[in-house]
């Protein structure tokens, strides 16, 4: 492969601090997290940051600690990657999927009022590929209902909206909650894992019970005890922490962001520019409101085109990937409880589509995602916009 979808920024920076903590003896859960987690909450202008296992994970217990369980409802997207919806699931709540922006891919916030019903919990809402939602549309219409919103920030690691009359970080959070991935793809890594922040102390103290099978005491605090500590369990919790090993590399990693932010920028300008007069695609576009971290930079192709022009790049040497899935349309989902906004089954929804999703459905179908990472060239990306030109018209 000439040319990969994405690729990881690490190298001797990250490798010199994996083996710092190696030496020190203590690679689980300790000091460095600690230490990671305070320089990202005062990156993204978080009051607390708890660090996880994964996005995932994050979801999970930020849907748990605000009280989302059987009997609830959660308003959220199906056109995003299946672990939102599955997160929902985990909790026993049933996921209320909306449709989506035609452009942007981001939850329409004009369809989130005929959602709410009593049973709504929470409105989950996807910085979806980078590109932040309109947060204050839906922090409008979530304070006028009453309803909490968690974000699910994934890939939107140094995004920022223009939000109160300013610029901030996604992440700050303007929910009550928001959750980070910091899988390879990721513009932040550490090989796996995420992050929650809050500016609600009772919140982070729930994150921290539940990511460590709920015991009262973490383990640092019983090794530098000068008495004996014996724990309890005071709740069913999870083993969802993170090693030191990764918060050592997600240290450099953050220092890193700035200028890495800035690099994708420049790449997602560059490809507007060597794109804008191929017939036929339609370009991501970022809202005055917003500033992407374009951890993904995918256009939108002609309607039954999407698979023959991937194998015509993936031939030419150029990886690209599908569109943001549907998870209403996956196997799991055709008999996991689910609804749209009419309500169960009254929409006419069938075993793969549904009416009410239009928007998402088709930026499946007629959207892919084009190679996009730090090192990239000019002569890359020339390359890229030529493969696809060819792809479309040759």
């Amino acid at each position: 492969m000439q040319l990969p979808l994405a690729r990881p920024v690490l190298n001797e920076l990250e490798a010199k601090e994996v083996a710092r903590v190696i030496r020190s003896g203590w690679v689980t859960q300790g000091p460095e997290v600690e230490e990671f987690e305070a320089e990202f909450a005062g990156f993204v202008g978080a009051r607390h940051a708890c660090a996880v296992s994964s996005c995932t994970a994050a979801l999970h217990v930020a849907l748990l600690a605000i009280d989302a369980g059987p009997g609830d409802e959660v308003i959220t997207v199906s056109h995003s990657f299946i672990a939102t919806a599955n997160a929902v699931r985990y909790a026993g709540a049933l996921p209320v999927f909306v449709d989506v922006d035609p452009v942007n891919g981001n939850i329409d916030p004009s369809q989130i009022k005929d959602a709410i019903t009593s049973r709504t919990r929470a409105i989950l809402v996807v910085h979806q590929l980078g590109m932040p939602c309109d947060m204050n549309a839906i922090l409008g219409i979530a304070g006028a209902a009453g309803i909490p919103v968690i974000e699910d920030g994934a890939c939107a690691v140094g995004s920022e909206i223009f939000v109160a009359n300013a610029w901030q970080r996604v992440g700050r959070p303007h929910g009550r909650i928001c959750c980070f991935s910091f899988h390879p793809r990721k513009l932040l890594t550490t090989g796996d894992g995420g992050m929650l922040t809050t500016d609600e102390p009772a919140l982070d103290r729930k994150f921290r019970l539940l990511r460590h099978h709920g015991m009262s005491v973490s383990d640092r605090a019983r090794h530098e005890a000068r008495t004996v500590v014996l724990e309890e369990y005071v709740e069913i919790g999870f083993n969802y922490r993170l090693t030191d090993i990764q918060a050592a590399v997600g240290r450099v990693q953050l220092r890193r962001l700035p200028q890495v932010v800035e690099r994708r920028r420049a790449l997602a300008a560059r490809y507007h520019e060597l794109l804008a007069d191929v017939p036929g695609i339609g370009l991501p576009v970022e809202p005055h409101w917003a500033r992407s971290n374009w951890q993904t930079y995918s256009v939108r192709l002609p309607a039954g085109r999407q698979r023959a022009v991937m194998q015509s790049m993936l031939e030419t040497g150029i990886a690209t990937r599908r569109g943001v899935m549907c998870a209403h349309r996956e196997p799991a989902y055709r008999n996991a409880p689910w609804r749209c906004v009419e309500g169960p089954g009254s929409c006419g929804c069938g075993p793969t589509g549904c009416r009410r999703l239009v928007n998402s459905e088709r930026l499946q179908d007629t959207s892919i995602a084009l190679p996009v990472f730090h090192e990239m060239t000019d002569e890359d990306q020339r390359n890229v916009a030529s493969a696809l030109r060819g792809a479309l018209h040759g």
